[in-house]
């Protein structure tokens, strides 16, 4: 089974052996999660200043660039959207548990380098990639889930990502 299909967690063992696997991870890592969603609609660079004046500490981090409504075609792989390396190393300062975006990869693919994956994944921040509806949330006020089952040597598998609007 190929397991980075579909929607899917990345854990730090994806990146690097001696990382955490799918086993590792313990469930107050990923679900019910405070999130914040990131409007970066359009975008294909996503850079500090778009989380900048944002409380990511202990939250998942979900980035919308509508880049959803490519899925099915070939465009969804070229020039998708993709946080920077700076970004990533500022959401791992922050204090973010998860990152998530509705894209084809949170890294540039247009070359062998993946700085997001490393850093994020580097200091055990979690990735969710492929996701869809995020247009659908508001920007404050959910909870997210996105867990995987425990396999051990597993770095990477599909989940059922959700949110949970929270009503005041």
């Amino acid at each position: 089974m190929v397991t980075n299909t579909g929607t899917y967690l990345d854990s730090p063992f994806h990146f690097d052996a001696k990382g955490n696997d799918l086993e590792d991870l313990s469930l107050d890592m990923l679900a019910d999660l405070p999130a914040v969603l990131v409007d970066a609609s359009d975008q294909i660079e996503v850079g500090v200043a778009f989380f900048r004046d944002l409380d990511v500490a202990g939250k998942a981090v979900l980035v919308k660039t509508n880049w959803s409504q490519h899925w099915n075609t070939e465009q969804y792989f070229e020039n998708h959207p993709h946080l920077t390396e700076e970004a990533a190393l500022f959401l791992v300062e922050q204090g973010a548990k998860l990152v998530g975006i509705d894209s084809h990869n949170i890294d540039n693919t247009n070359g062998k380098l993946r700085p997001v994956h490393k850093h994020l994944l580097g200091n055990n921040v979690l990735i969710c990639e492929h996701m869809s509806n995020l247009d659908q949330l508001p920007l404050s006020g959910v909870r997210f889930f996105a867990v995987p089952p425990k396999i051990t040597g597993v770095g990477t598998f599909p989940v059922r990502a959700f949110a949970q609007v929270i009503e005041d």
